[in-house]
């Protein structure tokens, strides 16, 4: 329908300019629509053959009316910015609230959740070995905290979903284990992981009292889409994307830190922190 308007609208002027660039048609046309209300059809053909003929005895005219009738639309594209299509001003709040909620006060971590939501039946099929992590927010890096809380923030705000760490810093002898146990578990060696930098996370979801990690749930599923969405929002590398998929992790990549030998991070002084240790 807006094709056709605009159509109907270009015809209209052409129309206005043909008549006014050839004044001598104007009688023409008033006496071609007479006809045409007396006779039908046939008048309107012979006026748009003579009309025709005068374009093309007088070039110059002809030339002066496209001219007019296209100095408009050649204007207006001339003198337009980028194309601009706002269909609404939810996806840059999206990024003035990141971008605030990042340069704005320091989050701090939620309270830890009781070890015994870490020793489920469910927990332990997904993650056996998850009660050897680290869930002490103090040993991850400070700009990557900061990132990952408003993750956690934005989750349960917008999306009512409530996020659980699992795992934050891992030491490099953890690291070692976990690759002889083969490439399912992880395909990264010692120090050759963000984990021992302070700079990646796994995440799972809180519901019911209970961590839901299962990737079988359709509720997690959505909430690993989402949290991969926000994830990338403010910076971080989801592991949803990698060929071997790993819906909970999450890292702050940084150049020249993988491969570097670490000892345990020194906590971030007056930080809430997990007890649960290597």
């Amino acid at each position: 329908m807006i094709v056709y308007g605009v159509l109907v609208g270009f015809l209209a002027v052409a129309g206005g300019v043909l008549l006014c660039v050839f004044p001598g048609q104007r009688a023409r046309l008033a006496a071609a629509w007479r006809g045409f209300a007396v006779m039908g059809g046939a008048p309107v053909s012979r006026f748009s053959r003579r009309l025709g003929g005068a374009l093309l005895a007088r070039p110059a005219h002809a030339a002066g009316a496209v001219l007019l009738v296209a100095a408009p639309t050649l204007l207006v594209f001339g003198l337009r910015g980028p194309a601009i299509f706002d269909f609404g001003d939810e996806e840059r709040m999206t990024e003035r609230q990141i971008a605030i909620l990042l340069e704005g006060e320091q989050l701090v971590p939620p309270p830890p959740l009781p070890p015994a939501v870490f020793t489920t039946r469910e927990v332990e099929q997904v993650r056996p070995d998850i009660v050897h992590a680290s869930r002490n927010w103090r040993l991850l890096d400070a700009e990557f905290t900061q990132r990952l809380l408003v993750v956690f923030k934005l989750m349960e705000e917008r999306h009512g979903y409530r996020m659980a760490l699992i795992e934050g810093y891992r030491s490099p002898e953890r690291q070692a284990r976990l690759f002889e146990q083969g490439s399912h578990v992880t395909q990264a060696r010692a120090n050759m992981s963000y984990h021992q930098h302070g700079l990646a996370a796994d995440l799972a979801f809180f519901r019911d009292g209970k961590v839901v990690i299962s990737e079988r749930d359709p509720w997690a599923m959505r909430g690993y889409e989402l949290y991969g969405e926000i994830a990338e929002q403010v910076g971080l590398t989801w592991g949803g994307r990698w060929k071997m998929r790993d819906l909970g992790h999450v890292e702050l990549r940084r150049k020249g830190v993988l491969g570097r030998a670490t000892g345990a991070p020194e906590p971030a002084p007056g930080s809430t922190s997990d007890p649960a240790s290597d």
